[in-house]
């Protein structure tokens, strides 16, 4: 496919989000790009939450994981259900009695100051990494299809998109959010259906044909019952429910949108539509995944080592020009959706979390040159960001692991204290309460490596990040031989339930007796 031709895609595309952009964001004062004057539509923020809550690493990366791990990543999704039932019985109906635009003004009220400080800047951790990996995913087959061949290299490229989602959300925030995610959304499933219905006529199936060549596959083993391993059923269920509970509803980036809509019963109806749909489109993205691999098989065409190269090359060399053009399309709303919303709520979290600051306290155009000046710095944040993980990236893993790892240690800490909050009368001495933020991953992420501790063996690491593992390494062997522990068990994506509650525990350490 013609790199010009991508290029005509993307800025057709762009024009549009453009154009939405101006539409909604005439008249917008700041408590449209807060919190949308509190009157958008539960259907629409429903509908727009598929983009932003599956971006460019569900479009790519859970495809082409199928190889390996099969469709045991639906254990995962199941999990998610009951945790949005969580967040809407449990956490919607605190978030809305109290009126909040930032989430994290809940932890001041119940615990003070520092706790609401600790809790923000574990978001921004958490929202700042997550983003940039998702992105990087993204820009990553952008570039190779589209900027390499215009000779335009990485650096510039991603500055190129990050400006241009710069362009259409400074200005209308969460107002303008709520119409291009939606639009985003149906490119994005549009995407996927078309993918899926152009392997069909290929493979000369009809609906009954690849419903059973995907059930009787390889690849469509869903539940998984060894303990010991990362994919075992309840492991991936509890895992996914403590995602979902954590990086949704204790995210500002996905609260701020359910926020905006009119009344506490309109936000839970986005949320139940949402837990629903977002079961099947998984579901169908992993069908997409088998279907990719038994394409490749029967074409006798070669596995990329990197699963996540696996949908962009069939689309661009394999499927023809319209595969192509779709697969584009459905990656630029990844791709933009995975990074709008984001900007707007790390500027509404900072503002009013670390500014000590309420949207209302400050005339409309001060707000607004403040507003605007925190969203340009997180950009080039986010910027620098991605350019890091480049550096550092390791093209053995997916994406997808990646953005899960990330959030199982920096999310621990937000589940922890609103789970005290909610839950207890606990009062904190409120001052170690960040010691106790970033020591809870530390311990999560020792415990990890000590129960993993035979693939340490074959490390070979100096200084001091080789000191702590060879230290691990000689726990974990004093366990298993000593008493006579076996410690065959790998931590999966259980990681962010264990991290909450050594976080629990730690708080429970420094509360006060009364």
């Amino acid at each position: 496919m013609s790199p010009i031709l991508i290029l005509f895609c993307i800025l057709g595309y762009f024009s549009l989000l453009l154009i939405i952009s101006k539409i909604t964001s005439k008249d917008a004062d700041n408590d449209s790009y807060f919190i949308g004057n509190r009157k958008s539509p539960w259907f629409l923020v429903a509908f727009g939450l598929i983009a932003d809550s599956l971006s460019g690493v569900t479009y790519i990366s859970v495809p082409g994981a199928v190889g390996k791990s099969q469709f045991s990543y639906m254990q995962l999704v199941l999990g998610y259900l009951f945790g949005y039932l969580v967040i809407s019985y449990v956490l919607l109906p605190i978030y809305y009695r109290m009126q909040l635009t930032s989430i994290y003004v809940y932890l001041r009220e119940r615990f003070g100051v520092t706790s609401q400080k600790t809790g923000s800047f574990f978001f921004l951790l958490s929202r700042l990494f997550g983003s940039a990996a998702r992105l990087y995913l993204a820009s990553i087959v952008m570039q190779t299809f589209l900027f390499t061949p215009l000779g335009i290299p990485f650096e510039l490229s991603v500055t190129i998109l990050i400006a241009l989602i710069l362009t259409y959300t400074y200005k209308g925030g969460i107002k303008t959010l709520v119409y291009t995610d939606t639009l985003q959304s149906l490119l994005l499933l549009m995407g996927l259906l078309l993918t899926i219905i152009f392997i069909m006529r290929d493979l000369n199936f009809g609906v009954i044909d690849t419903v059973q060549a995907v059930y009787q596959s390889e690849y469509s083993k869903m539940f998984f019952w060894d303990f010991r391993e990362t994919n075992f059923f309840i492991k991936q269920f509890l895992g996914g429910m403590f995602i979902a509970i954590a990086m949704t509803g204790l995210d500002q980036n996905m609260m701020q949108k359910n926020l905006s809509c009119p009344s506490l019963k309109a936000a839970q109806r986005n949320i139940n539509s949402f837990s629903l749909v977002v079961v099947l489109v998984n579901l169908l993205f992993l069908s997409l995944g088998a279907l990719l691999y038994i394409y490749s098989e029967r074409n006798q065409l070669p596995i990329p080592q990197v699963s996540d190269e696996l949908y962009p090359l069939l689309a661009f060399e394999h499927l023809g020009f319209w595969a192509g053009l779709v697969f584009i399309i459905g990656l630029s709303a990844a791709t933009f959706s995975s990074s709008d919303s984001v900007l707007t709520a790390l500027t509404t979290s900072f503002y009013i979390d670390f500014l000590k600051k309420d949207e209302h306290q400050e005339d409309e155009s001060q707000l607004k040159k403040k507003r605007y000046i925190i969203h340009f710095c997180f950009a080039i944040l986010l910027l620098a960001v991605i350019l890091g993980i480049k550096v550092l990236n390791d093209k053995n893993i997916a994406i997808i692991d990646l953005v899960f790892l990330l959030a199982g240690y920096t999310y621990g800490p937000l589940l922890g204290l609103f789970f005290l909050g909610i839950f207890t009368k606990v009062q904190l001495r409120e001052k170690w309460v960040p010691l106790v933020a970033v020591l809870s991953p530390l311990v999560g992420h020792s415990l990890k490596t000590i129960l993993n501790f035979p693939a340490l063996e074959v490390m070979h690491l100096e200084g001091n990040l080789g000191a702590y593992y060879q230290l691990m390494f000689q726990i974990g062997q004093w366990l298993n031989q000593s008493l006579n522990i076996s410690l065959n068990y790998r931590i999966g994506n259980e990681l962010i339930l264990i991290n909450g509650i050594i976080m629990v525990i730690g708080l429970l350490c420094i509360s006060k007796k009364n």
